[in-house]
């Protein structure tokens, strides 16, 4: 038997060295490269990294186009570290929160030639990280991990390793009285990739011959803990349950996508950026996301393990719908859950109308 780590092992280590600031291999077909977070690298190994070779800064095309970087590559800009760049600038590039401040930060130049499947790559870890999405690449030998006793990822695995969606094990489930509903169970739910787990909490005893009301409802921290008033999340998971105790039965899922996937930490990041006057969507731009990096085929999935294969879905947004049926849950209907709406949110909820497609 062997003890060594498996694909879904190493990348798990990989991401938290990445948090940490410690640098990750990645090998591909032309060649490997060191990989490390722009976010949490410090100016040792940075200056480390620049003694290797030409340093290039991954970013994204939508933080190269707020930057006026050319990203040559269409979804990622290779920018050439300078000779002696200091890690603040580069902290700097990947981070908006001084944009408006210093809005100078070129002119950038990009690299044009080559491959940056590395690079694109190097951002996916960062990102799967709740990292900012700005990674720090430079080519080494293929044996560089070896000799440094660093994590080596090979790229044609770990590539759709990060696309795929890793199974998930009902771990356990127990009676959990609520406000709402005092006949519910609450099921955990494990990745096998190590990532985080998800919940599902069924009111009373669903039929399963029948489309069961349910919602799929990403983490808010900041809404569902704290009462903020910046969203509807709270409201919403509130009136989800209430609706589900006064019917007698329904499934709630609790997934672990805080702030549309990008974690609380960048949530926070894009809340400042708002603070500035940027919408929702046009934050998460600045940052580098996308508009939604969240990924509802969790919930298809947990929801087949729960034997459920139809629903009354219970939502806003008219993506939950489609990717549902993308993956071969029927929804039956789509109830409109309109809580929440608050002086604080107003403009939150029409951006989301406007350019998210909410049906608000």
């Amino acid at each position: 038997m062997s003890f060594a780590p498996d694909l879904y092992e190493t990348l798990s280590r990989a991401r938290a060295d990445l948090r940490m600031g410690v640098p990750v291999v990645l090998s591909g077909a032309d060649g490997a490269a060191l990989v490390a977070s722009a976010e949490t690298l410090g100016a040792e190994r940075l200056a480390g990294m620049q003694a290797l070779g030409a340093v290039d800064l991954a970013l994204t095309g939508r933080r190269a186009e707020t930057l006026k970087a050319r990203a040559y590559d269409g979804d990622v800009a290779r920018v050439v570290l300078p000779e002696g760049a200091s890690i603040s600038w580069v902290h700097d590039l990947a981070d908006p929160a001084d944009d408006l401040a210093n809005p100078m930060k070129g002119p950038l130049s990009t690299r044009r030639d080559g491959d940056a499947g590395l690079h694109r790559l190097a951002i996916a870890l960062c990102k799967t990280a709740r990292l900012l999405p700005a990674a720090l690449v430079v080519p080494v030998a293929q044996d560089f991990a070896t000799e440094h006793g660093l994590v080596l990822l090979q790229a044609g695995q770990v590539a759709p390793a990060l696309d795929a969606l890793p199974d998930l094990h009902h771990v356990v489930s127990a009676k959990v009285p609520l406000r709402a509903a005092e006949n519910a169970r609450l099921h955990i739910f494990r990745p096998e990739d190590g990532s985080d787990e998800h919940y599902a909490i069924e009111v009373g005893r669903p039929d399963r011959e029948a489309p069961v009301l349910a919602r799929l409802h990403s983490a808010c921290f900041t809404g569902d803990l704290l009462g903020s008033l910046k969203c509807d999340c709270g409201p919403q998971l509130n009136a989800a349950l209430a609706q589900m105790g006064q019917e007698g039965a329904g499934v709630l899922l609790y997934l672990n996508q805080e702030g549309r996937g990008i974690g609380l930490a960048n949530k926070m990041r894009a809340y400042s950026l708002q603070d500035q006057g940027f919408d929702t969507v046009e934050a998460n731009h600045r940052l580098g996301f996308e508009d939604d990096e969240r990924d509802f085929r969790l919930g298809a999935q947990i929801l087949r393990e729960l034997g459920i294969s139809q629903v009354r879905l219970l939502t806003n947004n008219p993506a939950k719908v489609a990717m549902m049926a993308r993956c071969g849950i029927e929804v039956a209907e789509r109830v409109p859950l309109k809580v929440g709406e608050t002086p604080q949110n107003a403009r939150y909820l029409a951006t989301k109308a406007r350019k998210s497609g909410h049906l608000l």
